[in-house]
């Protein structure tokens, strides 16, 4: 199966290397590009990408809005927004995760990595290294922004072993480090997560990890003391 790709960045050469990148595959295609999230957004809607590498700081529309009106759109639920950031730890990308991005990467992306990304992406798992997880999503995520917190209540449907899971991969473990540490196999440990995305209607494992803060099942653990 090929997945489909849109580029999205006001910066024309950078979407050319990517392009250029991306066509060296054969399971990938670039089938648009758009210059702002105005124009992101409407080619997502004709289009229906696999995936949309989405920049942050865009005229008009800025990334982050188009990446909110995007998946806010329950017709475009199967596209996936990768998120393009300079700095890993900048609070626009636990923004990006709140309105629904899937994961993110630097602008300085080598090729094979960038391909990784978008098929990690399109498969339904997420960019979410543990580093990111703990300086970015705990610090953010957990804290108060105007945005109500996820009912507790709502964890309910999730059996003890999936509560565990999620737990986990709010850490920034991969399926691998998860079955690794609990003694499972990688495919019981994916069964096990994608029931709880089912289940908390959560479009990958980057809204699971918001779900856990937002709702406590997580917590940013604190910073050691430099003493």
């Amino acid at each position: 199966m090929t997945l489909s790709v849109l580029l999205a960045d006001d910066q024309a050469l950078l979407r050319a290397a990517f392009r250029t990148l991306l066509d060296t595959a054969d399971d990938i295609t670039v089938v648009g590009e758009a210059a702002d999230g105005r124009e992101a957004v409407g080619l997502t809607r004709e289009l229906r990408p696999d995936v949309v590498i989405m920049d942050i700081r865009m005229p008009d529309v800025d990334g982050l809005t188009a990446t909110s009106q995007i998946c806010a759109d329950p017709d475009l639920r199967a596209s996936r927004i990768l998120i393009l950031t300079t700095y890993e730890t900048d609070e626009y990308v636990a923004q990006a995760l709140r309105a629904g991005a899937s994961g993110f990467i630097g602008k300085g992306i080598g090729a094979e990595a960038l391909l990784d990304a978008v098929r990690t992406i399109a498969n339904g798992d997420t960019l979410l290294s543990p580093a990111a997880t703990r300086s970015l999503v705990a610090r953010f995520l957990a804290t108060p922004d105007g945005t109500p917190p996820h009912d507790p209540e709502a964890l309910a449907v999730l059996t003890p072993r999936e509560r565990e899971m999620v737990a986990l991969v709010a850490t920034g473990l991969s399926n691998q480090e998860i079955a690794d540490r609990m003694y499972l196999s990688p495919y019981t440990v994916r069964a096990h997560v994608q029931r709880a995305m089912m289940k908390l209607e959560a479009r990958d494992r980057a809204q699971l990890v918001v779900i856990a803060y937002r709702t406590g099942l997580a917590r940013p653990t604190p910073d050691p003391d430099p003493t």
